[in-house]
């Protein structure tokens, strides 16, 4: 039975369309790039890794982010730490190579992975790029978590969305307030997956 639900040759075609008629010169570049970085890449559920920057293209500019750095972010936010590129090997502006640098978290020397995560996020909230890429992407994230993670990983996935991306919403909201409606339709989505996989969970340890 075919369970698939996004198909990537027709989202690309679509964000590509999108992207030709808005002249949205970043977002071309960046789309054949990821396309051609991720060919062969695999997510933990199974399906093609493209499918998770295409399909977070499509659910930006479904909610109205339009914005062609934006765009460009999201398709090329994993190339540079999953793929092995060098910022300065993407065909984007500067603007869009920082976006993707800040989504990288990395621990650096002498800190705690504790202390790491709250400069990363604090850098995050700094970027308009990289702050809207990181929502778009722990709300395409926690759809598919279910099938791919264990309960352990769950668990922890949802304190993590709990304990900072839903704080960095807020936060985004009153630091980009023209993006309220695209922001609540995001935290709607991400709340609802979170809070429907872990009461599931408390049921399955109850019994």
């Amino acid at each position: 039975m075919e369970r698939t639900v996004f198909y990537p040759d027709k989202m690309y075609t679509y964000i590509r369309g999108y992207a030709s008629g808005a002249e949205m010169t970043q977002t071309l570049k960046a789309l054949s790039f990821a396309r051609e970085k991720h060919e062969g890449q695999m997510r933990k559920g199974g399906e093609p890794y493209i499918i998770h920057p295409l399909t977070m293209a499509c659910n930006a500019l479904s909610i109205g982010i339009k914005e062609d750095n934006i765009i460009a972010t999201i398709l090329l936010h994993d190339v540079c730490e999953d793929c092995g590129i060098s910022l300065e090997e993407l065909p984007v502006n500067d603007i869009v190579r920082r976006g993707v640098e800040l989504m990288t978290f990395r621990v650096m020397e002498g800190e705690t992975k504790e202390i790491a995560r709250n400069r990363y996020y604090n850098e995050l909230l700094e970027n308009r790029e990289a702050s809207i890429t990181k929502l778009i992407d722990r709300c395409h994230n926690v759809s598919c978590m279910a099938g791919a993670f264990s309960k352990e990983k769950l668990k922890a996935y949802i304190e993590e969305t709990r304990q900072y991306i839903l704080p960095l919403l807020r936060k985004v909201k009153q630091k980009y307030p023209e993006e309220a409606n695209a922001l609540f339709v995001l935290k709607y989505h991400i709340v609802s997956v979170v809070d429907s996989i872990d009461a599931t969970i408390q049921i399955y340890e109850k019994n």
